[in-house]
């Protein structure tokens, strides 16, 4: 059974950080590219990070180029998502996700989510 369990969401003022965090089994993490998805209130899910499998390749989505820093450790089935310079726009429930991928390039779809885990940036 595949699980994709997130954690490190919360509450934070604008201009702080957190440290979002995916672990994954079930699957052979090394082969997937892995992602983060997010939901704003009242929007469609949204694309924000990915990364490739070996982590030498990344891809963001222009809003949060500079801010935030996707990483994983296939040691540990983990994917990560450092937010920092946190904003109002930001705040949103946060979604991981895995994609099978043959070539060692990040991927903006997905074939398993996570249940997600709320980001709530406050003024």
């Amino acid at each position: 059974q595949v699980q994709l369990v997130e954690s490190g969401g919360g509450l934070v003022q604008a201009g702080g950080s957190l440290r979002l965090s995916c672990t994954v089994s079930g699957l052979s993490f090394s082969i997937y590219s892995m992602g983060w998805f997010r939901r704003a209130p009242g929007k469609e899910r949204e694309f924000v990070a990915a990364i490739s499998r070996s982590g030498a390749s990344t891809d963001y989505t222009d809003s949060v180029k500079g801010r935030f820093t996707i990483s994983r450790d296939n040691a540990k089935n983990t994917a990560y998502l450092q937010m920092n310079s946190l904003k109002l726009e930001d705040t949103a429930v946060y979604y991981c996700a895995a994609k099978k991928i043959s070539v060692d390039l990040p991927s903006r779809r997905a074939d398993y989510w996570g249940q997600g885990t709320q980001v709530t940036v406050s003024s």
